[in-house]
């Protein structure tokens, strides 16, 4: 009921605006397996589990901010937590600016997929940007 099952979106946002996304790359099949070490430590299950519980907590923190419908900015107090759970990640060294567009624009996409019961997501690495068509 709380259309968590639109989720992926937050996925696609990660890839698109932060190009980081172990849970997005799996899903289609883009895991880097050239190298074992990047194929076990950033693409594999645990890089998932990290990502799919990140996501998770922040969709927890948006639903007492109204899915951050209004907001510009991400409170200080998340994005340094953010920074605290994906610390050894290859996403580390995405500045906060990043997670904090990453969160609003996976967000502004949520909230229009979830009014409508779906619709097509585009993306474009280039630009960091994500939209409903």
């Amino acid at each position: 009921s709380d259309g968590y099952r639109y989720h992926d979106v937050f996925h696609f946002a990660n890839a698109a605006i932060l190009h980081w996304s172990p849970t997005f790359r799996s899903l289609l099949k883009r895991k880097r397996k050239s190298s074992p070490e990047i194929d076990e430590k950033e693409d594999g299950g645990r890089a998932v589990v990290v990502e799919e519980g990140l996501t998770a907590w922040i969709f927890n923190e948006a639903k007492d901010m109204d899915m951050f419908a209004g907001y510009n900015n991400v409170p200080m107090r998340i994005l340094k937590n953010i920074r605290t759970f994906v610390r050894g990640y290859e996403v580390q060294a995405c500045p906060m600016k990043l997670w904090e567009e990453s969160i609003l624009q996976g967000y502004s996409v949520f909230r229009a997929i979830y009014q409508n019961g779906g619709g097509s997501v585009v993306g474009d690495r280039n630009k960091r940007m994500i939209w409903v068509e």
